[in-house]
């Protein structure tokens, strides 16, 4: 759920690396072996934990055919790594790492590796930022990784449908041991599954769900798809927000070709007054859509979340 084809991209002003990064590889509690990169805060302030002592981390979450090394991650982590330190990461079966993409399911282990690593570097403050495929992730992260002290884990909660699994592995011990997030942004998300409303969305799903498809996932956009359907099908994004007790963003652009605006409309509808919208004129699809002005502004409102 993310453009299949990355194009053109605003350019940064900033650099694309503001300190020394630091390459490492985590283990997922299901197995599987991801990449990431922790580049410092460029202040190398205590604040936004540059050396790891404490402070903020923002960890971002890319889209679909995304990765760690992409342009557009690349730029997106030199604007926040500004303000934070900054983990990113590649979803499996995307870049460098293991596995086969799930399309938003298991992904959720992958993030929680990733916010599980920045709080064992020290940091106390975790910022998730997802696009796309990446915001439905943040959004499912949030509502089952919950902090020690707020109560029950989501994922026990059996009121809200597929909240108890997470790709078949999530308990509430793991939702315990610091792979929950302080703050949440979802940029250019879906709402619901199987949305096949517009022309990319119809693409995508082919891409996804036929044997050809997948093979021009696997060797024109380095994808790794998995073959089988979704068995359960995963909490949805929608139904994933009404759970979240962290301060939540919701930013989608009013031209995305894959998403019309009525998908984060529902999503801010969903937490009842509890999220803020922000609606961006003349604005694309994701990451490869976000610009310097736009990744400043979201880091404004992260600090004051």
């Amino acid at each position: 759920m993310s453009s299949v084809s990355e194009g053109r991209f605003p350019r940064s002003s900033v650099p694309s690396i503001t300190g020394a990064p630091r390459r490492t590889t985590l283990l997922t509690g299901d197995g599987v072996r991801v990449e990431a990169v922790y580049t410092p805060c460029a202040a190398g302030s205590d604040e936004g934990g540059g050396d790891g002592s404490g402070g903020t981390a923002i960890v971002l979450a890319h889209g679909f055919t995304g990765s760690a090394d992409r342009p557009a991650v690349v730029r997106a982590a030199g604007v926040f790594a500004q303000r934070a330190a900054v983990i990113t990461f590649s979803f499996r079966g995307h870049g460098k790492s293991g596995g086969r993409s799930t399309v938003g399911d298991r992904e959720v282990l992958d993030l929680a590796a990733a916010v599980a690593w920045a709080r064992s570097l020290g940091h106390r403050r975790i910022i998730t930022v997802g696009f796309s495929m990446g915001g439905s992730v943040v959004l499912r992260h949030a509502a089952l990784y919950t902090a020690p002290d707020s109560g029950e884990f989501a994922g026990q909660d059996q009121r809200a449908p597929g909240a108890e699994r997470v790709g078949g592995r999530t308990s509430a011990h793991e939702g315990r041991t610091g792979a929950h997030t302080d703050v949440v942004v979802a940029v250019s998300a879906p709402a619901r599954w199987y949305y096949r409303g517009t022309a990319p969305m119809r693409r995508l799903h082919w891409v996804v769900t036929r044997p050809a498809g997948r093979l021009v996932g696997r060797y024109g956009f380095r994808t790794r798809i998995h073959r089988e359907d979704w068995n359960p099908v995963p909490l949805s994004p929608v139904e994933a927000v009404p759970l979240i007790t962290a301060p939540l963003l919701i930013v989608h652009g009013d031209r995305d070709p894959y998403f019309p605006v009525d998908h984060p409309r529902m999503l801010a509808g969903a937490a009842d007054g509890r999220a803020e919208l922000w609606l961006e004129h003349g604005m694309g699809h994701a990451e490869n859509a976000a610009d310097e002005d736009l990744l400043t502004r979201i880091a404004d409102w992260t600090e004051s979340a």
